[in-house]
């Protein structure tokens, strides 16, 4: 991680929260008003269009899985019609458990964390064992319980994981030790860099776990290159089409880290019903 490109809020690593509550990007652009100004311009263009709001993820490697999953899920609470969203997405996971065996994980290694990512889904339609359904301050709870979260994050690791080897031709250009940029065959990459906590994901890892999920994510590369101020977004189509006005996932990327993108600068005030 680059330092001088990613100077953080100045809390220890470990006290920071693994999914923090929204906050205004301007909070992130102060990070940077001393330091480059070429990413000041690109947070500038960000709020230009619309993108007010940043939360933040613990950077501890897991940084895309937890962003993203809890991107995912949230995006079933603020859909048009969440009934749908929440089906659709059941209807995708129910038939992750066959392709993770059929790879040759083991039923009795994945089940645990898989019901946690269903049940947090599931508690969008149907009250949680605190008899209440999952709401924005619920779901931010949830991903903030350790247990919880990395459950949610273990098991998408495994869904990135068992995809890559169940496609392995169609990955096996791709699969390169990041360090020293060597070929390596899927099962010692997939053990290695997919499956391994703290191991951060890069193109190959988010491209296998959209598959598998049959979501669309935008990646903004907030990496202060474009002289213009310019960020460039990297899409990751795999919805189906019926799929294509669904709001995609959006994250934010700086060198070696991601955050969740949001055009609300803050959460909504739980209600006194929640």
């Amino acid at each position: 991680m680059n330092l001088q490109t990613f100077p953080g809020d100045g809390l220890p690593m470990e006290t920071r929260p693994l999914i923090a509550p929204l906050e205004p990007m301007t909070t992130l652009r102060a990070e940077y008003e001393n330091g480059s100004q070429s990413f000041v311009k690109q947070i500038d263009w960000l709020m230009g269009q619309g993108w007010i709001g940043i939360r933040r993820t613990r950077g501890d490697g897991d940084c895309f899985y937890r962003s993203f999953a809890f991107a995912y899920i949230e995006r079933m609470l603020n859909a048009p019609e969440p009934q749908l969203a929440v089906l659709k997405a059941l209807s995708v996971l129910e038939t992750t458990p066959s392709v993770l065996e059929r790879v040759g994980f083991q039923t009795l290694v994945f089940e645990d964390f898989y019901e946690a990512f269903v049940g947090l889904i599931r508690g969008v339609l149907q009250p949680r064992p605190d008899g209440r359904l999952l709401t924005i301050a619920s779901l931010l709870e949830a991903f903030n319980e350790p247990e919880v979260s990395n459950s949610v994050v273990m098991y998408l690791r495994l869904l990135a994981s068992a995809h890559i080897k169940a496609n392995a031709d169609n990955y096996a250009g791709f699969l390169l030790h990041p360090e020293t940029m060597e070929s390596m065959d899927p099962e010692s990459f997939c053990n290695n860099f997919v499956e391994a906590f703290g191991k951060e994901a890069d193109h190959v890892q988010i491209n296998a776990l959209t598959s598998m999920l049959k979501v669309n994510i935008n990646v903004a590369y907030l990496d202060g290159h474009d002289p213009n101020g310019q960020v460039n977004y990297v899409p990751f189509q795999n919805a189906p089409d019926e799929d294509a006005d669904t709001e995609p996932v959006h994250l934010l990327y700086r060198p070696g880290h991601y955050d969740i993108l949001d055009r609300r600068s803050e959460d909504p005030i739980p209600s006194l019903l929640e």
